[in-house]
């Protein structure tokens, strides 16, 4: 029997990559987003289901449980993001920020914890980035709500192991062909005010010329090791510029 993985925020970036990865590995795949559309995979299968999700809402959550069936694999990728000086993000922000990337992702886990437990097998696998590897400036709410879901999964790998399920990390780099910029909750400019400004450009201009980053497919790989793997490994750095942090400390 082929497996069924579940990944959410698939319509484009490190999702994407993912879901199409475990597709031409001969995965049944269920790719989620708020706004579904077939047409951004280039795959025509039955292996592939396409299913609204808004990881913020419960109603959603429980009606995608209900249409998804088993699920042997669970990777929470759906997040978003925000770069600017803490002084200036508004407090509303950084709740989206932890609705989204922390409580989005417990929910997640939550819901499908259950049938996994009844099974006695799984992997979840959530992923959150290189900043939980190092400390980045202009990103503290974003590092917080990510780093978050690092001691989460730590702990949950613990409680779940009792169960035959396992929980597993994955760490992108910094990947400029993504999405990341487009699903900031405000800007950059907005959250960068004069007074932070020399601070700022060097970053910024360091942002726009990164000498190590990291692909699309370096995540789908890492997703695939994580979901493979039976040593015990936690943490699966991905991309150039992920692994050389992740080396450092």
């Amino acid at each position: 029997m082929t497996d069924t993985i579940l990944i959410t925020g698939t319509s484009s970036g490190y999702g994407k990559a993912i879901a199409e990865h475990f597709l031409n590995e001969g995965w049944h795949v269920i790719a989620t987003m708020r706004r579904p559309q077939a047409a951004a995979f280039e795959a025509e299968t039955s292996r592939l289901r396409v299913l609204p999700l808004d990881v913020t809402d419960a109603n959603s959550i429980a009606s995608l449980i209900k249409a998804a069936g088993p699920i042997d694999v669970l990777v929470n990728n759906a997040g978003i993001g925000a770069v600017g000086a803490f002084e200036a993000t508004p407090m509303a922000l950084v709740r989206q920020l932890f609705e989204t990337n922390t409580i989005g992702v417990m929910a997640m886990c939550q819901a499908v914890i259950p049938q996994m437990r009844t099974r006695r097998a799984g992997t979840i696998v959530n992923v959150t980035s290189s900043v939980t590897l190092g400390a980045f400036p202009l990103a503290a709410a974003y590092t917080a709500s990510k780093q978050a879901i690092e001691g989460f999964t730590g702990s949950l790998a613990h409680e779940l192991a009792h169960f035959g399920i396992r929980a597993k990390l994955v760490e992108p780099g910094y990947a400029p062909t993504t999405r990341f910029g487009a699903n900031a909750i405000m800007p950059v400019d907005q959250l960068i005010p004069e007074t932070y400004a020399a601070f700022a450009h060097p970053i910024m201009e360091a942002f726009a010329a990164p000498t190590l980053t990291t692909q699309e497919s370096d995540v789908a790989e890492a997703v695939w090791n994580a979901v493979h793997d039976t040593g015990g490994q936690l943490r699966f750095p991905a991309g150039h510029d992920a692994r050389a942090l992740a080396g450092a400390y």
